[in-house]
């Protein structure tokens, strides 16, 4: 995949940039693979905005995304590489010896005509799925299980992977993406390799009106609005009116406790942030 930019003939057309989706093999999805979205806008069951800033935006489909990657020990070739509006990676649909078809996130070096197999016996290659325990250390992985058998929930946005540092009894050491070193049991499933669509990060959006076409709308400060509508609004200037950082429903941004106590402090072996203290 490679980045397509276009000629300045628009202020907004100067600085966007856009992949050239070279990669993608099927344009229509699998329609067994799909359910339809029902948009919210950042609403509730009762009509209010709990999310500010979403609404509007393209229709899309969901594609339903094999994480649990349960069929075990049976071969699966790919036969697609596809672009899912959901996520930032790229897809691969699968097809079983059983025929079954389901899609997975596609990792790097994964392309059409790869056989691929989850079980605990999977040869150590990218896309192949196994238990933590069988997977050797220094081993790069993504798609990672927090739950036994709950499916991935870590390490799934293109080009992120984790890293496999030791295992000791029960628990395997893991570098998350952010540097973070975190306690995962070792029968938790992990995918060989890494996500795959490494140059989204070098996207330029370009324009408001791309921004609008995914579901976002403008961001504003809560400086720029009124006293009624934000803690931080009135006033003149860029003036806070001596308010601490709060939210629109006044709760302080920074130091406030909003936990009771930290239940799941004790899997994390090394913080993101050096300079936090457990």
């Amino acid at each position: 995949m490679s980045i397509k930019t276009f000629k300045p003939y628009t202020q907004s057309r100067r600085q966007m940039s856009v992949s050239d989706f070279s990669d993608i093999t099927k344009t229509e999805p699998e329609k067994s693979l799909i359910k339809i979205i029902k948009r919210k806008g950042g609403r509730n069951n009762t009509g209010q905005v709990m999310v500010r800033f979403r609404g509007g935006g393209h229709k899309r489909f969901y594609r339903i995304i094999d994480f649990k990657r349960d069929k075990l020990n049976i071969p699966a070739t790919v036969i697609a590489i596809e672009y899912d509006p959901n996520r930032s990676s790229r897809i691969a649909l699968l097809q079983y010896q059983d025929g079954e078809k389901r899609y997975i996130i596609q990792p790097v070096g994964v392309k059409v005509g790869d056989t691929l197999v989850s079980g605990p016996d999977a040869e150590i290659k990218p896309g192949n799925a196994l238990p933590l325990a069988n997977i050797p250390v220094g081993t790069f992985i993504h798609n990672l299980e927090i739950a036994v058998g709950k499916g991935a929930q870590l390490v799934r946005s293109a080009g992120s992977q984790a890293q496999l540092l030791a295992k000791e009894g029960e628990y395997s050491h893991i570098r998350m993406p952010s540097g973070e070193i975190r306690l995962i049991r070792v029968n938790c499933y992990a995918t060989v390799g890494q996500v795959g669509n490494l140059d989204h990060e070098n996207i330029t959006i370009g324009s408001a009106g791309r921004n609008r076409h995914m579901g976002k709308k403008p961001h504003v400060r809560g400086t720029a609005m009124n006293a009624v509508d934000h803690p931080h609004g009135g006033g003149r200037g860029r003036s806070k009116g001596n308010n601490q950082p709060r939210s629109p429903w006044n709760q302080p941004a920074k130091g406030f406790k909003t936990r009771p106590k930290k239940v799941w402090d004790w899997v994390i072996v090394s913080h993101r942030n050096k300079a936090k203290k457990k």
